[in-house]
């Protein structure tokens, strides 16, 4: 099966700092990829450069068979089938959650402002937020909000998730119903990439975990053989940390 996103010897520097070193890494269709490993490891800057909100300085990254390069059409092309869900939110303070949803689909898509609503209406169902449609953002929770992120992207019906530790900035009694819709969107064939620390959702949900350290994939394997059998010193070391 071709891939959904290759990445072939990928590095990436900020001025004479390397921070990503000849990454290599496939993703398939419908698969659900978490990203693991301690803060500066590269794993946000990774998923980043799949929608070109960085640029890398070295190797390749192609995206449903587009070449994410200088070319603005291939990165139209490429942001059109990538969403992403960021640890703080991204949202518009002074719209409804519902505006929020619907400003890409009337700016972006030019859809008429009944058929935004109504398609938005339909994400914010998906991820169980409807009741607050009407509601701005300093009525809702962070977990609300968030859930209110994943459904503007979501409104854009992409092929690909892409969630850069979006639970971090939460407080822990609003992280499962961000983890549940995640996993929602995992069991309905989404494909996903997921910077997370949350390693019950990774047991959960994953297809397999690569787990970065200074920049570099250390180790790639299926859940239950990361979380019981580290193959790495420094795999080890990271989960006996966060059992600590």
């Amino acid at each position: 099966m071709e891939p959904i996103i290759s990445m072939r010897s990928v590095s990436k520097w900020y001025d004479a700092f390397q921070v990503l070193d000849d990454i290599n890494l496939d993703v398939q269709p419908g698969e659900k990829l978490i990203l693991c490993g301690p803060s500066g490891s590269g794993k946000s800057t990774t998923i980043r450069l799949l929608n070109r909100l960085e640029e890398h300085q070295k190797g390749n990254i192609v995206v449903r068979g587009v070449t994410l390069d200088d070319d603005p059409t291939n990165v139209r092309k490429v942001r059109a089938d990538v969403g992403m869900v960021f640890q703080h939110f991204n949202l518009f303070p002074h719209l409804t959650a519902l505006e929020n949803c619907t400003v890409s689909l009337r700016l972006v898509r030019k859809l008429p402002e009944n058929e935004a609503n109504t398609l938005a209406m339909h994400y914010l169902e998906r991820v169980k937020i409807a009741q607050h449609a009407s509601k701005h953002l300093g009525q809702l929770s962070g977990g609300q909000k968030q859930r209110v992120a994943i459904a503007r992207s979501l409104c854009m019906q992409p092929k690909i998730m892409l969630f850069d530790e979006p639970t971090s900035a939460l407080d822990p009694e609003m992280v499962k119903e961000v983890l549940d819709t995640m996993v929602q969107l995992a069991r309905d064939g989404m494909t996903m990439i997921c910077v997370t620390h949350e390693m019950g959702f990774a047991r959960e949900v994953g297809d397999r975990v690569v787990f970065m350290d200074h920049g570099k994939i250390v180790e790639i394997c299926e859940p239950s053989r990361f979380f019981s059998a580290p193959q790495s010193t420094r795999a080890r070391e990271f989960l006996g940390q966060i059992v600590a």
